[in-house]
Formats: C-alpha cells, sequence, structure tokens
C-alpha cells in the first residue's frame, strides 16, 4: 500500500487502488504538536494514500494548517492534503494561501465551505470579498495547473441542505467545478454511505466518494459530534454499547469492533477506501487496521 508521490488521487483511485488514509487537526499547543506527529510517525509505516490536516471553524488555525500540511510534505513520504474552507478569508488570501501550500510542494487541497464563523449550528455568512460556496472555492482552486481538489460530501445529507435530493446537487455543482474526489462526514451506517453514492451517481456526481469513519472510544464525546451535525447515533448501536456504560474499556473493545464491522462492509459494498478521523491518535486507527488485514 505504499505509494510514491508522483501519482495523484483521481489517477491512482482510476488505476483501481484503494485509498486508506487518516485526519489530523492543528494541535494548540506543544504537547499536542507532540502528540500529532507521535500519531503520524506511528501511521506513516502503514502507507496510507493521503493525510489530511484540517482547518479550524471560522479559518481560526490556517496558518498551523499550512505550516503542518507543509512540515508533512517536507519530513515524511505522506501526501499531504490541505484543507481550505471560505470562511473568514477574501478570495485573495485564499489566492496567497494556494501560493505558500504550492510552494511548499503541496499540490493536494480539501476545498470545504466551512462551518459559520460561530460555530455549527450558528447562521453562515459570506466574507466580504470572499466566496459563499463550496464550488465556488473549487472552481478558484481548478484554475491553477498544479492542484489537485477533493471536496466534502454527507452520507445523510449537509445539516442545511433542504432535503437529499438537494444536497446531491451541490456535491454535483462541486463535481462539475472541478472536484476529483469526495470524502464524507463520519459514517454511521453502512446503508447511508451506499445511498448516498446512489444519489451522486443519479445526478452525474460519479467523482470516487469515499466514506469517513470514526470509531467510538467514548459514548458522551461520540454523542455531542453526532449532534452538533444535527444526528442521531443509530439505535443498533447505542444498544451495543449500553451494556458498557460503567465500562470504559468493554465499551472501547465494543466501539473498535463495531468500526471494523463498518469498515468491511463498505469495503464489500464497493467503497474505493475509507478515511480515518484519528482525532492526532494512532492507537484505534492501528487496531481497526490490524483487524482489517484480511480484507485489506
Amino acid at each position: 500500500m505504499t505509494h510514491g508521490r508522483g501519482l495523484s488521487m483521481r489517477e491512482r483511485l482510476a488505476r483501481g487502488d484503494r485509498s486508506f488514509s487518516f485526519e489530523f487537526f492543528p494541535p494548540k499547543d506543544e504537547a499536542g504538536e507532540q502528540q500529532l506527529w507521535q500519531a503520524i510517525t506511528e501511521l506513516e509505516p502503514y502507507g496510507p494514500t493521503f493525510v489530511s490536516v484540517t482547518y479550524g471553524a471560522g479559518g481560526t488555525t490556517r496558518d498551523r494548517t499550512v505550516a503542518i500540511t507543509e512540515r508533512i510534505a517536507r519530513e515524511t513520504s505522506l501526501l499531504p492534503v490541505a484543507h481550505l474552507t471560505c470562511v473568514g478569508h477574501t478570495t485573495d488570501e485564499l489566492t496567497a494561501i494556494l501560493d505558500d501550500l504550492a510552494r511548499a510542494g503541496v499540490d493536494h487541497v480539501m476545498a470545504l465551505r466551512g462551518d459559520p464563523p460561530g460555530g455549527p449550528g450558528t447562521p453562515w455568512t459570506p466574507t466580504e470579498g470572499g466566496l459563499t460556496y463550496a464550488n465556488e472555492l473549487v472552481a478558484l482552486i481548478r484554475e491553477r495547473a498544479d492542484m489537485r481538489i477533493g471536496v466534502a460530501a454527507f452520507p445523510e445529507g449537509h445539516v442545511e441542505a433542504t432535503d437529499l435530493a438537494q444536497d446531491a446537487r451541490v456535491l454535483k455543482a462541486k463535481h462539475d467545478a472541478g472536484a476529483e474526489f469526495a470524502v464524507t462526514d463520519m459514517v454511521l451506517r453502512a446503508s447511508d454511505y451506499v445511498a448516498l453514492v446512489e444519489r451522486a451517481r443519479a445526478v452525474g456526481a460519479d467523482l470516487p466518494i469515499i466514506p469517513g469513519i470514526m470509531p467510538i472510544l467514548n459514548l458522551r464525546s461520540m454523542e455531542r459530534m453526532v449532534e452538533l451535525s444535527r444526528r442521531q447515533l443509530p439505535e443498533e448501536i447505542t444498544a451495543r454499547l449500553t451494556p458498557y456504560a460503567d465500562d470504559p474499556a468493554g465499551l472501547r473493545a465494543e466501539g473498535i469492533a463495531i468500526a471494523t464491522e463498518l469498515c468491511e462492509t463498505l469495503l464489500r459494498a464497493g467503497a474505493p477506501g475509507l478515511h480515518f478521523y484519528t482525532l492526532n491518535r494512532s492507537k484505534a486507527t492501528r487496531e481497526i487496521f490490524a483487524n482489517l488485514q484480511i480484507t485489506v
């Protein structure tokens, strides 16, 4: 599974490679930085197709996102994908960030609208002189010959979409603007992912869609994350985890088992790979990978 950096994501997926990727976020302090680089070091031997670095709400981590992505490009064998959002930036600033990334050898970008500056659930307001929609950001990046573009997709529809049909049309607009692949928000049910792919194909958005995986290691924090996207944990998952309410180790083990089963089902359903939300720790992801070696 180890790759050189020569091929773009689109080329790798087009030749039938499965993509296994990891996502990190910019740490807040030096201890967090050490934890991040430990996770990157521990996951590098797995030869992921790419690793991505997120962008804080309201564009707050711009400099750290760029710096970490540059360091991954410079110091590791990994293909880094930098997240870039419309939030809080003019088009000139977005162009300057793309210039910085290109100079550092980063040529893959995840183009996102981003959460509102006030955080999830608050009203979205575009920045004056900036962009409103992710497809506009894709079009801006597409003007450059040196950048490959990924976008977000949503298994149960974006929280602000009027319905699932409109959500599919938004993905189609991003595809038409130049997006080459998509990564989903965390998948809670394999059937949601399969339905998303079917909706996308039905409107002509035939880009590869990679499902996002987040293992449940702590029920309360997972419930909070799901609530932020105004979703609910499936009853069948809650039923499996409830018996471990007072057994953190047991709950963690069951969460890893659930994630492993989900990964196996998604791959059998034709997913072009898996994207792991690591939360800057490698242990759970490595355990799932060990479980998956039969099918990977």
